[in-house]
Order: C-alpha cells, then sequence, then structure tokens
C-alpha cells in the first residue's frame, strides 16, 4: 500500500547506487506551503527514502480561487498533461459569471456516469485572455477536460485556439447556441455576462419572495397564507421547508404548515385561496427511517416519538384525513424523489389548475 500511494502521490525512491539501498531523507515538519512558495516538499505519511518525483505547483492566489465542488470521472490526454490515474480525472468548468449554468449542466449529465469518480472545478468569472489561460495551462497538465460558458467572441475564440495549441479536450457550451439564435432572431447578442447586465424587475421580484418564504416557514405567520401563491401542508420531514425555498427562488411565494397531530389547522389555512394549496405525503417506513436519522443527527435518542413507527403511522393518518376534508387539494407522494422532481409535479399541478379555471370561464 505504501509504494501504491507513494506513485499516486508522484513520489519514486531514491537509491544510494554505491549501497545499493534507498538513501535516507529526513523528513520535514507538516505546515502548509507560503503562497508564491516553491519548496522542496516531503509528504510526512510516506516511508523515508521516498521523494516527490516533480515538483511541487507553486501555489498562487489565483489557484486558492479555484474551487474544487464535486467528484467526476473521465479521460486524460494532450501532449502537456501528465499520466494521472483513474481515481484522479478533472473537469474545469470556465465561466465569466457565476458559472451556475455550466455546473449544472455538467451535472445533470454526469449523473448518467454513476460512481465516476474525479473533480469538478468551478472558475468564475473568467472575462479575459490572463485569466483564462493558467486555467488550460493546468488542464493540459492534468489531461482535465474543460467546459466552458463565455459570451465574449474574442474570449471564445482565444479559449477555442488555446485548447488546440495545448490539445486541451474542451466543450463551449453557449458559444453554438448564441450563433444560432443570432440567425434565428435577426438579432446580434450584446455579448454581456449575465452577471454584469443591470438587474430586473424579476430578480427584486424573486428576492421578496424568498424573504416572503422565509418568513413564512414552518406555519409561523398563517396571517400569509392569503399573500401566499403556494401552501404546502404535510407532516413532518416531507420536505416543505427545501422545497420552499427552492420555488421562491423562482419567484413564487411560498409558505407551508406542518400537520401535527391532534393539532387543528389554523383558521388562516381554511380562509386562504385554496387553489395554492398541495398537500404532501410519504411512505410509512421512509419516513421513519429519516426521522430517526434526524434524532441522531440531533443527539438524541432513536426511540424518542418522533421517530417510532406508531407514532409516524398515526401522523399520516391524520394528515390524510385532513387531505380527504379537503378533495381539491391536491396531494403528491415525495417518497424517492428528488425535491427538484417534486417542485416540477408541483408547478405543473399549479399550471393545470390555472388552466382548468380559465377553461371555466371561457365555458361561462
Amino acid at each position: 500500500m505504501l509504494a501504491l500511494d507513494a506513485l499516486r502521490l508522484g513520489y519514486t525512491p531514491r537509491h544510494d547506487l554505491d549501497r545499493g539501498r534507498p538513501e535516507t531523507i529526513q523528513h520535514r515538519a507538516r505546515h502548509p506551503p507560503r503562497i508564491g512558495a516553491d519548496p522542496p516538499w516531503v509528504h510526512p505519511d510516506l516511508p523515508r527514502g521516498l521523494r516527490r518525483a516533480a515538483p511541487r505547483p507553486r501555489i498562487t492566489p489565483q489557484s486558492r480561487r479555484d474551487t474544487c465542488i464535486g467528484y467526476l470521472h473521465g479521460p486524460g490526454r494532450g501532449r502537456h498533461a501528465r499520466t494521472v490515474t483513474a481515481d484522479a480525472k478533472r473537469i474545469d468548468v470556465l465561466s465569466d459569471s457565476t458559472g451556475e449554468t455550466a455546473e449544472k449542466v455538467v451535472r445533470a449529465a454526469m449523473l448518467q456516469f454513476p460512481h465516476s469518480g474525479g473533480q469538478l472545478r468551478l472558475h468564475t468569472r473568467v472575462r479575459t485572455k490572463e485569466a483564462a489561460r493558467p486555467i488550460l495551462e493546468r488542464a493540459a497538465r492534468e489531461g482535465a477536460l474543460v467546459v466552458f460558458t463565455v459570451v465574449s467572441p474574442e474570449l471564445r475564440e482565444y479559449i477555442h485556439a488555446a485548447s488546440y495549441e495545448l490539445r486541451v479536450e474542451a466543450l463551449d457550451l453557449i458559444g453554438s447556441l448564441i450563433g444560432k439564435l443570432t440567425v434565428y432572431l435577426d438579432r446580434q447578442p450584446i455579448n454581456t455576462p449575465s452577471g454584469m447586465l443591470p438587474l430586473s424587475d424579476e430578480y427584486f421580484r424573486r428576492i421578496e419572495a424568498v424573504e416572503f418564504t422565509v418568513k413564512s416557514d414552518d406555519g409561523k405567520e398563517p396571517r400569509n397564507f392569503r399573500k401566499a401563491d403556494l401552501i404546502l401542508v404535510g407532516v413532518s420531514r416531507t420536505s416543505k421547508t427545501p422545497l420552499s425555498t427552492l420555488l421562491a427562488q423562482r419567484g413564487l411565494k411560498v409558505a407551508n404548515l406542518p400537520i401535527v397531530l391532534g393539532v387543528t389547522p389554523p383558521a388562516e389555512l381554511e380562509e386562504a385561496n385554496q387553489e395554492r394549496i398541495v398537500g404532501l405525503t410519504i411512505g410509512l417506513e421512509p419516513l421513519v427511517e429519516i426521522r430517526k436519522a434526524r434524532l441522531k443527527q440531533l443527539g438524541m435518542s432513536v426511540d424518542a416519538n418522533y421517530g417510532l413507527k406508531d407514532q409516524v403511522k398515526a401522523e399520516l393518518e391524520y394528515a390524510q384525513n385532513i387531505f380527504a376534508q379537503h378533495a381539491g387539494w391536491p396531494v403528491i407522494d415525495v417518497t424517492g424523489r428528488a425535491i427538484e422532481e417534486t417542485a416540477v409535479i408541483i408547478l405543473e399541478s399549479l399550471k393545470e389548475r390555472e388552466e382548468a379555471k380559465a377553461i371555466a370561464k371561457q365555458i361561462v
């Protein structure tokens, strides 16, 4: 294992030719390297006689700003690339703005390659050739894949040219789409990164929605129900809060109310627009496991009533009775669903109800 670890970290044995045995090298105390420094570095966890085969990369303020945000997997090649092992594959996501678009696209694609390993690194606000060059050079050395979203034609052309020069695999996520839209819309793009665009009314509407949702979480402000675009109702641990937050980021003012065994929902719920209320439910066994995990996280006993099967079953039955009394509420089972999927179902439900309402008005 020590030999494998040494090779993985880039170390090779140094031999004393006269004696035919590894030369002893004094270990150094572990401490982080200084910015801009390039010290000879001996890893303290390796056995004596092992040293780094190549000099340690310089640590700079720019490299400190690089963000490692996940693990991926992919091939490494290129004229400037070093040989890397299967667990060291990297994807560099380069953006002239926040990088959110590119990151989401890459992560969505990588869902098709589970257990793939590797690192996803995000480089944001890259708007000059000088900022892009070090990223591409490091990608070349490490055999990384570069995925970028840049709106400036000049910078896009430079990244393409530099990638060809360095033999880096690079994928332009937005360039071809901008080109197609230029022809289809018969308009010239403004070529301004989204982070530099003026703040729109939509932006402020989302901010207002998030603030409303935070104030209306967990039934704290029942009087806000009449102002809400959406009210989520369900027992504890049915993802009410994360769903509310996600939908608020899309501009919806969301309130949520926990259903508590034996507690009658507040009158404000009955006074609210019933077409904006959605019930959430979940399977018994998954909910028990989720609650027990939550109790462990809080350092509490898993035998507390909150996680007992009989208690959870009674709560779910009580919630079902409330849902049955309000036949107009759609009830969504969140068992095994990601919050993004549940959010889409909720939005589709709201859309269908609005369309049905519009059709009813036309008939009348």
